[in-house]
């Protein structure tokens, strides 16, 4: 099936909801076959979700900074654990190596890596789908300033367009599976 790479939060400080969410994510990648490609990290939702696509019989790539390696935040676990020299090329290597992108709840780190993949692909430097996981209706503020970004031609509608949102994990799955097929 497709190597599918999940944005999430590595935060150690969440509440349980969504670290339920990222392993019930992990779990359902794996099975529907697919690969998780990953931070690389264990702590957090990062650390929930690859759990839970172990757990489910699912194979892991993780691709982590050696900065984040020394601070003992590496899956360890992961079935391929890719070590970078920057988080850049850390990004670089996830967008290689995916076939598709789902992000879940997350902060800076998960907002850098959704915009690092949505403007390759609205430069067209890959075709690859993305979904964003709106649960229970986490990212609405966003989605409304992009749609303010957009009506004020900040934002062309078509890439606009290239993000598709879903308000679950097994329809954003659904989303991926369509545009991959």
């Amino acid at each position: 099936m497709a190597a599918i790479c999940v944005f999430c939060a590595s935060s150690r400080t969440l509440d349980q909801r969504f670290l339920d969410l990222a392993s019930e994510t992990g779990a359902e990648l794996a099975r529907r076959g697919h690969t998780l490609v990953s931070g690389g990290g264990c702590v957090g939702m990062m650390g929930a979700l690859a759990d839970g696509a172990r757990a489910a019989g699912g194979r892991t790539l993780g691709v982590i900074p050696q900065a984040l390696v020394d601070l003992e935040v590496a899956d360890l676990a992961s079935d391929e654990l890719l070590v970078t020299d920057s988080m850049a090329s850390r990004k670089t290597l996830m967008i290689e190596k995916s076939d598709a992108f789902l992000t879940l709840p997350g902060g800076l780190g998960t907002l850098d890596e959704l915009f690092e993949v949505w403007t390759t692909a609205t430069l067209t430097l890959h075709r690859k789908p993305m979904v964003l996981v709106d649960a229970d209706g986490f990212y609405r503020p966003l989605l409304d300033w992009l749609t303010t970004l957009a009506d004020k031609h900040f934002l062309k509608p078509a890439g606009l367009g290239l993000l598709t949102v879903a308000p679950s994990v097994p329809a954003a799955l659904d989303a991926l599976e369509s545009a991959l097929s």
